[in-house]
């Protein structure tokens, strides 16, 4: 052990020398997560990738195999393939990046010869589900911001394969925040096969060294009576509406305040009354669904900014518009009052309070105190766009958003973000304005000030943002609340569950033992595969100071290390983003919940820009290598379709032993099952939007799928066919007789995704096993005759559908007559009523205006 000076370094075969700075918390949690599956919990800017690198670098020299980095986003895969690469001594050509700009068969030639491979989840989930990758030789998965490991997200899958495949399996989890309540970080760890809780917090000496305090202000702003008065004009439209309800025997809540709660308790009671087939029920939840459209617009005005509402309002107007727009969508845009706070909002040029006040705060810091770095949060794309333009004005400001959404929002690229990141760190200017994308420890630089502009309702959440501050030196949060608004009920709900899980987090310290016995048996022993990197199963852990026995310590002379990180070049944290999903994002997908799913995806919510995009890009038409399930040959192979992965039918046939599935793009069908079966797969509801003027590719998809293979097969998923929607049953009759006699398909009905995948199984058992068929991807769609181009063209005004254009087309007998029909005219035809009319006039008679 060499010394030149104070400095101390961790010795290491496979660590590049005087690299890693020496520190005896992250030592003690490396020493016990190389013997155990571990989650490990370190507070944000404290260094559990290093904890991770550590563990790596000990399984790799003494069990050999392969290490797989899990992380929720792209620039975060990057920013730890950088750090690794840095760290450890290991040629970079074996340290790989996977993620959705590396083509699928790449993909499979980097796995085999790589011995450190850092992914996106979404693209190895891909890849397992795809048979192009093997996780046997797989000594390590590390899950970045194991959070995440809740509902459906790809961490869950990729565990229950990694114990299920792997020979010598270890898990070490990091979060600085694993959950909510005890319930909740126990579900990770099930998820995850964890057996072995690890937490350090501030208050223990080995860490309190390297922390700061954090000063938590909150500061009220009141709202001006023009913008309350907005607010007041749409709580006025909710009242009426929970009047409603209230006759309808619902609810006896009459006060526009409603809690998430209340509205959940609405809604099972009006799903009770659609259950037993009775009318009020679908009134009821019309009535609903306008109420949570008013609590959104109530929202945007209170707590961000009267521009974001007006946005708001524009994509309602649009969505009234729209083909098959909802009765609720209508009559919000329609209501005299809401119609009364659109023009409000439009004629208003006022600021909001909170503009002002993040400008003087902003001030105070870059000011009078001599700050350099200030980070803005918001839950509203909207909100960061439009604020960044004001504070612009006053200082050097950069928006940091996620990527694109379907409203036509301008994101940012992963390129994009991490030249915004890179210029931030090197002081090329004072503010970022961010949404959720930089939250859970992206390497972003530490600052002086995070200012919240809205408060945030999860603890996971705001433990995340103040953890941008308060590394190296005392950090301040600020917090705004507009007063008497829904910013102080969410402001006191994220203070107590912080409070709880940090509660929580002191009480799993050094009870490792009692949160063992709560896990599930079956989840702690997945495979039966006793203790990581042991081969006779022993489980003992070493009484005296764990870690130093392989980590020794070098003492150095090295400069002290920029920010206060535990390496030279790396933060420490952990870097994160949305999916999102779960549920924190930017604000720019559901318009009924303000966060929307655009940048991230959080525990429990919907997915991100990100992640989304990463599992959107991941696999393109592609041969590939396909391992095999089955050494003796005989596995049952099913093909699915790429957008299959939305559901988890193709994931759950890769679990299952016997069989083998393959991903690929397909031009007819989701599912291929041999040389004559394809399957589309349709839930109910996707079924009856044929039916009620919503989507109608159905029968063109039947019709493709029958001119290429013998046994079409359509198979419906759901309950409810004959009572999900008011229609006919007559009509949902005819339209499963004209699939089985007009088309030829077999139309078969299975209650969930998991009874579809059972069907699937059984379908490829008979006909490749029983009739010895093999599984032949083929077809193409064909091209459009004359009469169906024709159609095509005028079912897309105004999207008014195939049957409509048919009959217009009848009437008129050529596109240019329809295209030049007077109103009037129009209305003679069948199924043409004065909306549709007035919508073909308005597409085909408007100047075109970008």
């Amino acid at each position: 052990m060499a010394t030149t000076g104070d400095q101390q370094y961790v010795d290491h075969e496979l660590l590049v020398p005087e690299f890693i700075e020496r520190r005896m918390y992250q030592l003690q949690l490396a020493g016990s997560a190389k013997d155990r599956n571990t989650l490990v919990c370190l507070p944000t800017g404290l260094g559990k990738t290093t904890v991770s690198l550590l563990v790596t670098a000990e399984r790799l020299a003494d069990v050999g195999g392969k290490s797989l980095l899990l992380a929720p986003t792209k620039p975060l895969v990057n920013q730890h393939a950088d750090f690794y690469r840095e760290a450890l001594r290991i040629d970079d050509e074996d340290i790989v990046v996977f993620t959705g700009e590396v083509r699928p068969d790449e993909r499979t030639e980097l796995w085999r010869s790589a011995r450190v491979v850092i992914a996106t989840p979404q693209v190895v989930e891909n890849d397992l589900v795809g048979s192009r990758i093997d996780l046997a030789p797989v000594t390590h998965v590390t899950f970045d911001e194991c959070h995440r490991a809740t509902g459906d997200y790809a961490y869950n899958y990729i565990a229950e394969r990694y114990h299920q495949d792997a020979d010598n399996p270890l898990v070490t989890g990091m979060s600085a925040s694993p959950g909510g309540d005890e319930e909740e970080i126990l579900e990770v760890c099930e998820n995850l096969g964890i057996e072995n809780v690890e937490v350090m917090t501030e208050e223990d000496s080995d860490v309190d060294e390297f922390t700061h305090d954090t000063d938590v202000e909150w500061e009220r702003v009141e709202l001006p009576d023009e913008v309350l008065e907005i607010r007041d004009a749409l709580n006025d439209v909710v009242e009426d509406r929970l009047e409603k309800l209230k006759e309808l025997g619902i609810t006896r809540k009459t006060s526009a305040d409603l809690s998430e709660t209340d509205i959940k308790k609405m809604r099972a009671e009006l799903q009770q009354l659609i259950d037993n087939d009775q009318s009020e029920g679908y009134k009821g939840m019309s009535a609903l669904a306008e109420i949570r459209k008013l609590r959104t617009a109530v929202t945007y005005v209170e707590t961000q900014s009267v521009e974001a509402l007006r946005r708001y309002f524009e994509r309602q107007r649009n969505a009234a518009r729209s083909s098959g727009a909802s009765k609720a969508s209508q009559r919000f845009v329609s209501e005299p009052k809401v119609q009364e706070a659109m023009r409000r909002a439009e004629e208003y040029d006022g600021l909001h309070p909170k503009y002002s006040r993040a400008r003087m705060r902003i001030a105070e810091t870059l000011g009078i105190e001599g700050g350099q770095r200030v980070i803005v949060f918001t839950e509203s794309r909207d909100t960061a766009e439009a604020l960044t333009e004001f504070l612009g004005q006053h200082f050097d400001a950069q928006r940091f958003v996620g990527q694109g959404d379907k409203d036509g929002s301008d994101g940012m690229t992963q390129k994009e973000q991490q030249e915004v990141l890179d210029r931030f760190r090197a002081g090329e200017f004072e503010v970022l304005v961010s949404t959720s994308v930089a939250e859970e420890g992206l390497d972003v630089p530490e600052v002086d000030l995070v200012l919240f502009y809205e408060p945030v309702p999860t603890a996971i959440r705001s433990i995340q943002r103040k953890g941008r501050t308060g590394r190296q030196a005392k950090g301040r949060v600020a917090v705004l609340l507009a007063e008497d608004t829904r910013d102080e009920a969410y402001f006191w709900i994220s203070k107590r569950r912080e409070n709880e899980m940090e509660d929580e987090l002191r009480k799993l310290k050094g009870v490792a033992d009692e949160v063992e016995e709560e896990l599930d048996d079956s989840q702690r022993q997945l495979g039966d595969f006793g203790t990581p990197g042991s081969s006779d199963g022993d489980d003992s852990r070493t009484d005296v100071e764990p870690g130093l026995q392989s980590f020794d310590a070098v003492e150095g002379d090295g400069d002290e290390q920029a920010d206060g990180e535990s390496v030279a070049g790396e933060d420490g944290g952990d870097a994160g983003n949305d999916g999102s999903g779960a549920e924190s994002t930017d604000g720019n997908g559901s318009d009924e919940q303000l966060d929307g799913t655009a940048d991230a995806q959080t525990a429990g919510e919907t997915a991100d820009a990100e992640t989304t995009a990463d599992a959107a890009e991941a696999d393109g038409p592609e041969e590939g290598v396909v391992a095999t399930a089955d050494p003796s040959g005989e596995a049952v192979e099913i093909v699915a379709d790429q957008r299959e992965l939305d559901s988890t039918i193709a994931r759950d046939l890769s679990t299952r032993e016997g069989v083998e599935t393959r991903l690929e793009t397909l031009s007819v069908g989701d599912y291929v099952l041999s040389d004559r079966v394809v399957v589309e797969r349709k839930s109910v509801s996707d079924f009856l939007d044929t039916l009620t003027g919503g989507d109608r590719s159905l029968f063109e998809q039947l019709g493709d799928a029958t001119r290429h293979y013998a046994r079409p097969v359509l198979v419906l998923e759901g309950e409810g066919l004959y009572e999900e929607r008011n229609v006919h049953p007559n009509a949902v009759r005819g339209a499963l007789a004209s699939l089985a006699v007009d088309f030829g398909a077999s139309v078969l009905r299975t209650t969930d995704e998991a009874d579809t995948a059972d069907l699937l199984e059984v379908i490829a058992t008979r006909e490749q096993e029983k009739d010895d068929r093999e599984v032949s991807v083929h077809g193409e769609k064909q091209s459009k005759t004359l009469a169906e181009q024709q159609e095509y063209v005028v079912s897309s005004i105004a999207d008014i559908g195939p049957v409509t254009a048919r009959s217009l087309l009848e009437e008129f007998r050529t596109v240019e007559a329809v295209m030049t029909a007077r109103e009037d005219d129009l209305l003679e035809v069948q199924g043409v009523g004065e909306v549709t009319a007035e919508r073909i006039r308005e597409v085909v008679g408007s100047e075109y205006d970008r």
